[in-house]
């Protein structure tokens, strides 16, 4: 088992490229199957999500290349195989392999996802649509099994804005007859990146990153070539490490509009943030503001950064309140901040944080964000090492953490038991 060890005390300063963002390369992969020729992804964040599903699309006949951050997918000799468990349980985002199969070949069985269990994420709002088109849902013995004779266009109107469901009806309506439209649909920057490679692929949609899209089946969809967008949540995620650190970091390779909420916060805190045309610079101080956060969905405060937010609050003099609207249970990070010497307590939603020091502790990551946020806490740790146990959900999602966060000037390294 690998173990993350951080002796804290010294501020982040010099340059952190971004990878291509998580939350795209996730739902951009499953949607090169409804191609039928050579899909090519460029600048692929180099995680353990991205490898899980370059091994599942093996398993399913498509062909698979990776040369560093760049994927060819033919999917030319792709099966529909069901799935029921395997490899599609280590994903949250296996979901997305239920629109793409459904829309390519009219059917999917596929096992529950799997992922980071930070509280309830139910698919029925993925189910609702896919019934809209005219699929049948079931239950096999614990899978997902989807069924259409011909998927055809409708009005779907989501309950709430989600992400997944809002990705998810757009690949399978692609392959479907005629026009859908999904109401109330999510925002976020990675469907319109979604929307822009199956528009590169042959695709019409209208309307990606409102509340409103408009979706034109087409019979076929082929090929192309698309560069993912930036990692705004490891964007962040850096941006909170420098100032927890009182440090000096340009964060390259970023869309300063994806991190408006971030940085709307930040300042409000007291940290310096300098946006230019493709990077932000964040420059740390020796003392912070109190500043209550909500998360909430795009364009609001994104709750994959509220973890390693809770962390940097902290740092701050006074008492903040950070709330979640998306997920309210998502506080599995604080208990092992307290080890950590934090002033934390959950009341509902919301987390009280009274500002306070850390100190090095043995803490373990329970999901992906909680693992950020316990690294952000050991980099703040004055002369003490922190030891860190469940790396493999770090792993998920943070591409070169360690030679990001060495290259930065940091004392990290990684330990085998």
């Amino acid at each position: 088992m690998e173990k993350l060890m951080i002796r804290g005390g010294r501020p982040l300063r010099g340059t952190v490229g971004i990878s291509g963002a998580k939350n795209s390369a996730v739902a951009l992969i499953p949607a090169a199957l409804l191609a039928e020729s050579e899909v090519v992804l460029d600048n692929l964040p180099i995680i353990s999500d991205v490898a899980v599903y370059s091994e599942i699309l093996q398993e399913l006949g498509a062909e698979v290349h990776r040369a560093g951050d760049t994927m060819r997918i033919n999917p030319a000799d792709l099966k529909s195989l069901p799935m029921p468990n395997g490899k599609v349980k280590m994903l949250r985002a296996s979901y997305y392999l239920m629109g793409a199969m459904l829309g390519r070949f009219g059917e999917a069985t596929i096992g529950l996802p799997g992922g980071c269990n930070f509280g309830p994420r139910p698919i029925d709002q993925h189910i609702k649509g896919f019934e809209a088109l005219g699929a049948v849902v079931s239950n096999d013995h614990g899978s997902i099994r989807i069924t259409a004779k011909q998927l055809k266009g409708a009005k779907v109107y989501l309950d709430v804005a989600s992400v997944g469901a809002t990705i998810n009806i757009m690949l399978a309506a692609s392959r479907a007859k005629g026009s859908t439209i999904i109401e109330n649909a999510a925002k976020e920057p990675e469907i319109i990146d979604v929307a822009t490679l199956l528009t590169a692929m042959g695709a019409t949609i209208k309307g990606a990153g409102t509340e409103t899209i408009r979706i034109e089946g087409v019979d076929e969809l082929r090929g192309c070539r698309h560069s993912i967008i930036p990692d705004r949540i490891q964007a962040g995620t850096y941006m909170i490490a420098a100032a927890a650190t009182g440090g000096n970091v340009l964060v390259d390779n970023v869309i300063p509009k994806h991190m408006e909420a971030i940085t709307a916060k930040m300042e409000e805190m007291g940290v310096e943030v300098q946006e230019l045309d493709e990077a932000i610079r964040i420059i740390g101080r020796p003392e912070y503001q109190a500043v209550d956060v909500k998360a909430l969905v795009y364009p609001g405060f994104a709750t994959d950064l509220q973890s390693p937010m809770t962390t940097l609050l902290t740092q701050a003099r006074g008492v903040s309140i950070l709330t979640d609207y998306v997920y309210g249970t998502r506080f599995k990070h604080i208990p092992e901040l307290v080890r950590m010497g934090a002033n934390i307590r959950v009341e509902g939603r919301s987390a009280i944080v009274e500002g306070t020091k850390l100190n090095g502790a043995k803490v373990k990551a329970a999901d992906l964000r909680a693992g950020a946020a316990l690294v952000v806490g050991a980099l703040a740790v004055q002369d003490d090492i922190t030891e860190i146990t469940g790396v493999e959900f770090i792993d998920r999602g943070y591409d070169s953490l360690v030679d990001n966060l060495r290259m930065l000037g940091a004392d990290v390294w990684r330990e085998t038991e």
